[in-house]
């Protein structure tokens, strides 16, 4: 990595980080320097292709080795979003980032407003994108923890750079979880809820799966009760105002 480059990642470090983090910025500096070195390679070998027509067919593999190992089940079912009701990807955006259609994978606004009303580094939370969540979902890990926190955003980047938003979301709403029980993807989750299809949604039925992702094992759809009602509510009302935020979403003739 060229000095320049390492002073930009450096002044970055203070702008989308707590400060708390300034000690270790050599280190995260690293870290995203690393991931972007990555990534001409990973295009040369037509990487970026890969992901464009991802399988998402190939998921559930995965997830089935990796729960396998404590004996969590898995359920899933692939839709395309043309075949999922237009109510759920709008109430997601509202849900869980308001400016999907407007930044490039990275809300940095959105960041400093996590860090802001945060108390201390191990209560930031908030500020990721959709599109970090995909990056997070398909080549980091979970859990809470900074040094991912900082790797997603090259991938957010690069993602947002080489995919259409509405592949982004597709994927997100494919392989998010969305049940208690191993329900992975709008699909699964939609048919635990609700015992219909994710194309059969109304209003209020997405806005209470949306209302479900911060923490799928502890709000219910299936069962909701009085506070995830009241925010399923705001998100109806939120998504009746804001056709506009998923302008990135229809399609061009």
């Amino acid at each position: 990595m060229s000095p320049g480059s390492r002073a930009v990642l450096r002044s970055l470090v203070p702008v989308i980080c707590p400060p708390e983090a300034a000690p270790h910025a050599e280190a995260i500096v690293e870290h995203v320097g690393l991931s972007l070195a990555v990534t001409p390679a990973l295009v040369q070998r037509g990487f970026v292709a890969g992901l464009a027509a991802y399988d998402l067919g190939a998921l559930p593999r995965y997830l089935r080795r990796a729960r396998a190992l404590t004996g969590e089940r898995v359920e899933r079912y692939y839709v395309p979003l043309s075949q999922i009701s237009p109510n759920l990807p709008l109430s997601v955006i509202v849900a869980e980032d308001g400016r999907f259609c407007r930044h490039h994978g990275i809300d940095f606004a959105g960041i400093r407003d996590a860090i802001n009303e945060a108390d201390d580094i191990e209560e930031v939370r908030g500020g990721s994108t959709i599109t970090q969540q995909v990056a997070k979902n398909l080549f980091l890990w979970g859990g809470r923890s900074f040094i991912r926190k900082v790797l997603e955003l090259p991938l957010a980047l690069w993602i947002d750079l080489v995919l259409p938003k509405r592949r982004v979301l597709e994927i997100y709403l494919n392989i998010a979880e969305w049940g208690p029980n191993g329900e992975f993807g709008v699909e699964a989750g939609a048919r635990r809820a609700f015992g219909k299809s994710a194309r059969d949604l109304t209003a209020f039925q997405a806005a209470l799966l949306a209302a479900m992702l911060p923490n799928p094992h502890d709000r219910d759809a299936r069962r909701p009760g009085p506070g995830l009602r009241r925010l399923a509510s705001l998100y109806v009302a939120r998504s009746q105002q804001g056709h506009g935020d998923a302008f990135c979403l229809r399609r061009t003739p």
